[in-house]
């Protein structure tokens, strides 16, 4: 496999162990995940919040347990933000997806294993059209694994922002009649679901893009302004970690456009 493209910011943002068990709580406020007890684990955080994502992967897959969710959050910020290649991400998408499924089989208890095998599933399904996704079915399982997330815990911010923009995006996509009748989607929850999120993480860039990329795709023009001020919010935030300085850098992407 070519080697992934580098995080343009190597440098910027040095962890080691100490430093992600000591800060856990701020650099994880969005996934929930709870703090690890085995050393190689914690060591796969440092590299992920570092912006070595590919090595991330590599030492999460070696740790094994719960270094997984390590090797599949790696695999999807690298895929969602820096990978170039379309067929390399829809790659690393679907091979999210098997190895969450599989670890959701393993221990139907993780919220993170339901979490990634959803957004694997979700960005794969933006890559082949939310349409051609939809027909195949691959809605529901996304729908079902978010709801699953929040069901085990329910402070997961991000699993909140997910499910935000599924309902966002079918209802974009397929109209509201057909989006709630056939696939569940209702304007009212996709809201109700972005506002949670900020809610839990009101420091969150992706949490404040997401809702302004919602609130165009359900209300358009309408909403315009207000999606130009969650933007202007997101690129005004501190980035903790190299993967919310991906999310700064697209809330200045999005005021360009």
């Amino acid at each position: 496999m070519a080697r992934w493209t580098s995080f343009p910011h190597l440098g910027d943002y040095p962890f080691d162990a100490a430093a992600v068990a000591q800060h856990w709580d701020r650099l994880h406020a969005g996934d929930a995940e709870p703090l690890p007890d085995d050393a190689q684990v914690l060591q796969a955080w440092a590299l992920f919040h570092s912006g070595q994502f590919e090595q991330a992967m590599e030492a999460g897959l070696r740790a094994g347990g719960a270094g997984i969710t390590v090797a599949n959050k790696a695999a999807c910020i690298h895929a969602n933000y820096l990978e170039q290649r379309e067929k390399q991400r829809l790659d690393l998408f679907q091979e999210v997806a098997q190895r969450a499924q599989a670890q959701a089989q393993a221990d139907a208890s993780n919220p993170n294993a339901w979490y990634w095998q959803a957004y694997a599933l979700g960005r794969y399904s933006q890559g082949i059209s939310v349409a051609k996704a939809l027909a195949q079915g691959l809605g529901s399982k996304v729908k079902d694994a978010l709801e699953r997330t929040i069901a085990l815990q329910p402070r997961h911010a991000d699993a909140h922002i997910a499910l935000g923009a599924f309902h966002a995006e079918v209802i974009d996509k397929v109209g509201s009649l057909i989006g709630g009748m056939t696939h569940g989607a209702k304007k009212e929850t996709g809201l109700r679901m972005f506002e949670q999120a900020l809610k839990l993480t009101p420091q969150s860039a992706i949490a404040m893009i997401e809702y302004a990329n919602g609130l165009v795709m359900l209300h358009g023009e309408r909403k315009a302004a207000e999606a130009t001020r969650l933007y202007q919010q997101a690129a005004a935030s501190a980035p903790a970690d190299a993967r919310e300085r991906l999310d700064l850098e697209l809330a200045l992407s999005e005021l360009q456009d």
